[in-house]
C-alpha cells in the first residue's frame, strides 16, 4: 500500500507560477512510477504529467508541455509539479498517483493521493 498526500494548491492569477509536492509513503518509492493528472469540474479526470521511477524519463500532456515540469526527489520520497504561466483553463483538482511499474505509464495508476485544488483567475 502506497499513501499519497499532495500540498501546494491555492488560488492565483493567471501568469504566475505554483509548484504541487506529493508525499509518498508506504513502500520504496522509487520503485513506482508517479504521475499528476487533473480534474476539472464537470471534466472527466484527465492525465496530466508522469514521470519514471529514476526520473529519468518524462512525459507531458499537450496542453501543458512547456510550462509544466514533474521531477522527483528519491530520498525524500516526493514528486513534485512546476507549473509556469498558468491559465484559467488549468484550474482543476490536481492529483498525485503511483503505479508499481519501471517503465512510464500514463494510465492504470494503482495509488492515488486525496488531490489538490488549483484555481487560475484570469
Amino acid at each position: 500500500q502506497v499513501q499519497l498526500v499532495e500540498s501546494g494548491g491555492g488560488l492565483v492569477q493567471a501568469g504566475v507560477s505554483l509548484r504541487l509536492s506529493c508525499a509518498a509513503s508506504g513502500r520504496t518509492f522509487s520503485n513506482y512510477a508517479m504521475g499528476w493528472f487533473r480534474q476539472a469540474p464537470g471534466k472527466e479526470r484527465e492525465f496530466v504529467a508522469a514521470i519514471n521511477w529514476n526520473g529519468y524519463r518524462t512525459s507531458y500532456a499537450d496542453s501543458v508541455k512547456g510550462r509544466f515540469t514533474i521531477s522527483r526527489d528519491n530520498a525524500k520520497n516526493t514528486v513534485y509539479l512546476q507549473m509556469n504561466s498558468l491559465k484559467p483553463e488549468d484550474t482543476a483538482v490536481y492529483y498525485c498517483a503511483a503505479r508499481n511499474s519501471l517503465m512510464l505509464p500514463t494510465t492504470n495508476y494503482d495509488y492515488w493521493g486525496q488531490g489538490t485544488q488549483v484555481t487560475v483567475s484570469s
